[in-house]
């Protein structure tokens, strides 16, 4: 198919509008905030007794917060609903939730469920308790709790659809560029193009199906309210729905980019009429001279078009790339205008990268030259160049102290996609190894080598690697002094050779292709640590809203031992060996919390903290707080009356049986502080 020049330039002056347009809208909406919003205040308070009945029940948040029909919820100690009305924001103000009660409210222990989006786009949840006259046991189930928390299913699949757009974003943007800037003209397009047309698809696919899950997601449903156009249309409205319609109108622009890269792809290389092999040689310093000129000239429309096909191929990978950073932890928090172009420019770095090495592993196999795999080599180093600089900016903003890199989930995630790209890098390392081998193979210096020809046919009609599989199989026997190992080796090395034969690479190319198979492996953990990173409240934020498990997040227990298990009426007694890593001689002991009757509803409890020597200490600050993860209720902070050095007493609402974890904050001195965790069941 061949374009007009101007025609094509045309085209291309119209999509970069379009996508100049779309890149203003996503952006326009970004603003400081704190990423992954956090339950600040509520009245009435966390555990409060009340003397009478509250009329409403208010939340406040730190950043603005979206609210659906049922994000407040309020339950009697029986499990009745005695909220009226759907929740709005009090006083006009979007970081605040505000729902009425009812009247005639009887004493007794009342719960509070909410859910809401922050402005990063992720859903919070949680639940605290209030009393009104005095404080009671509640029949709370379990089911009455269920939207705090995302259905599983729809938890999975939604993870799965933004695991899959973020690689097929990086196969679209990345194969895309791999064309633009390696593939050498003249060659096959069909390959490449299909590679195009999967990424395209899968972006496509996947988009529609988060599109369709955020809803359910958002407001803990199930499935069935994924084709509910009703939370459809709720999700157009917020900042993650923009975002996923402005990717559906930039995919819509990005296939009439595809037919024009396409078809500039499926152009020959320019050459002069009557420029035949040898008439160049035979010609005087002129005519020699004229023809270089016409050649130059006939390829001029050419290098023009792809010129302007790599401009708009870069805007629309940034505008593709700023759906996500528009709408995600770059999008608030601090530094946001430094953190939204970086964020942009790291998915473009990772796109180069990961998408282009399965560009390179179908050139690989259809013949591509050396000198190809080279220029691929420099762009991903400038990929990677370009990923370590952003990474660490966003890491350093993400994570906020050396601390949050093993104490949070985030700063977990982050250390696991850390390594995967170590991992990577030393896969490329072995690449460069293969691809300096490739070099010099003779039959790979010409920029494209049919596989038929590479491996079928050598210089004196006979197989091409015969010689190379010859020495290698020679190398072997200097290995070993064994001649039957030495013939085990050549008939491993042989059959692999065949093999290799068989799909049209020689001893090099094979050796590069699962070189850059095992990095395109690799890559698919770093899309998903990619994934689960921008579900996870970053680890600044969880220090900016406390020690404790924050919004109701199940705290990081992988070490914590088993839950003992108590029946209600015992008194059971925790010990929690703690070390600040302070100087000071309170930084190390023994907190014990003692708890009674150990079953729900009230509970006495008592805090003893010992030094290493067993006496009491005294501490600045000591919290303790209850969790129940599996309903993502709490904390709920236990308010502490000292009682004399190293000793406190308060009193613990817990209104479900269930896997508790207790956790205990000492401060031991103005900077060393640990928190401690353990499991308690009750009931």
């Amino acid at each position: 198919m061949l374009i007009a020049p101007r025609l094509m330039g045309r085209r291309i002056a119209g999509l970069l509008g379009v996508l100049g347009a779309v890149l203003a809208l996503l952006l326009a909406g970004a603003g400081p905030a704190s990423a992954h919003a956090a339950l600040q205040s509520s009245d009435p308070a966390q555990n409060a007794v009340l003397p009478t009945a509250p009329p409403s029940v208010t939340l406040t948040f730190s950043e603005a917060v979206s609210l659906s029909p049922d994000s407040v919820r309020v339950l009697d100690p029986a499990g009745k609903a005695v909220d009226a009305g759907g929740p709005t924001h009090a006083d006009g103000k979007d970081n605040t939730a505000r729902v009425g009660l009812g009247s005639g409210l009887a004493d007794g222990t009342y719960t509070v469920a909410w859910r809401a989006v922050s402005e990063d786009s992720h859903p919070i949840g949680g639940a605290f308790i209030f009393s009104i006259g005095a404080p009671s046991a509640t029949t709370v189930s379990a089911t009455a709790l269920q939207n705090a928390d995302a259905d599983g299913l729809v938890a999975a699949l939604y993870g799965t659809g933004r695991a899959v757009a973020y690689g097929a974003f990086a196969l679209l943007a990345g194969a895309a560029g791999f064309v633009l800037l390696c593939w050498p003209a003249g060659a096959a397009r069909r390959p490449v193009q299909r590679l195009l047309m999967t990424g395209w698809v899968a972006l496509l696919v996947s988009t529609v199906a988060v599109l369709m899950l955020r809803g359910p997601y958002e407001r803990g449903s199930g499935i069935a309210k994924a084709f509910d156009l009703s939370l459809v249309r709720s999700t157009l409205d917020e900042r993650i729905g923009t975002a996923l319609a402005a990717r559906l109108l930039l995919l819509a622009a990005s296939g009439v980019f595809l037919s024009l890269l396409v078809g500039q792809l499926g152009q020959p290389a320019g050459r002069a009429a009557g420029a035949a092999d040898g008439s160049v040689d035979d010609a005087d310093g002129e005519e020699a001279e004229l023809r270089e000129l016409e050649r130059r000239a006939a390829e001029r429309p050419q290098r023009e078009a792809r010129l302007g096909l790599g401009v708009a191929g870069l805007v629309l990978a940034v505008a593709l790339s700023a759906t996500w950073v528009g709408a995600d932890h770059a999008s608030v928090g601090i530094q946001v205008w430094l953190a939204l172009p970086l964020g942009m420019l790291h998915l473009v770095a990772m796109a180069l990268w990961l998408g282009g090495l399965a560009a390179l592993l179908i050139g690989l196999r259809e013949g591509i030259g050396a000198d190809v795999a080279d220029r691929f080599s420099k762009l991903a180093f400038g990929a990677v160049v370009v990923l370590a600089a952003t990474g660490v900016y966003q890491s350093w903003r993400g994570v906020g102290s050396w601390g949050a890199l093993t104490g949070t989930e985030y700063g977990r995630l982050l250390l696991v996609k850390t390594g995967c790209v170590i991992a990577m890098l030393g896969a490329a390392w072995l690449s460069r190894g293969w691809l300096a081998r490739l070099r010099a193979t003779p039959q790979e210096a010409a920029e494209v080598v049919p596989a038929a020809v590479a491996v079928a046919a050598g210089p004196d009609g006979g197989t091409a690697t015969t010689g190379t599989s010859t020495s290698r199989t020679g190398e072997g026997g200097a290995d070993s002094d064994d001649p039957v190992r030495r013939a085990q080796l050549a008939r491993q090395r042989a059959a692999r050779e065949n093999a290799d034969r068989d799909r049209g690479l020689t001893p090099a190319r094979a050796g590069l292709r699962r070189s850059v198979l095992t990095e395109a492996a690799v890559a698919v953990a770093v899309l998903v640590a990619t994934t689960l990173l921008t579900n996870a409240p970053p680890g600044r934020v969880a220090d900016e809203i406390g020690a404790g498990p924050a919004n109701g997040a199940a705290p990081a227990a992988g070490g914590a031992a088993p839950a003992p298990q108590t029946d209600p009426g015992r008194t059971v007694e925790l010990k929690l060996p703690y070390d600040t890593k302070g100087r000071t001689p309170n930084a190390k002991g023994t907190a014990t919390v003692t708890l009674n009757p150990a079953g729900t509803g009230s509970n006495e409890v008592h805090l003893k903290l010992d030094g290493s020597d067993g006496q009491p200490v005294e501490v600045p600050e000591v919290q303790l707080a209850f969790t129940l993860p599996d309903r993502d209720l709490g904390p709920l902070d236990v308010p502490l009356t000292a009682e004399g050095t190293g000793r406190w007493t308060g009193t613990a609402q817990l209104p479900l049986a269930g896997n508790w974890v207790v956790s205990v904050v000492v401060r031991s001195s103005e900077i060393d502080q640990t928190t401690e965790i353990k499991q308690l069941k009750i009931g």
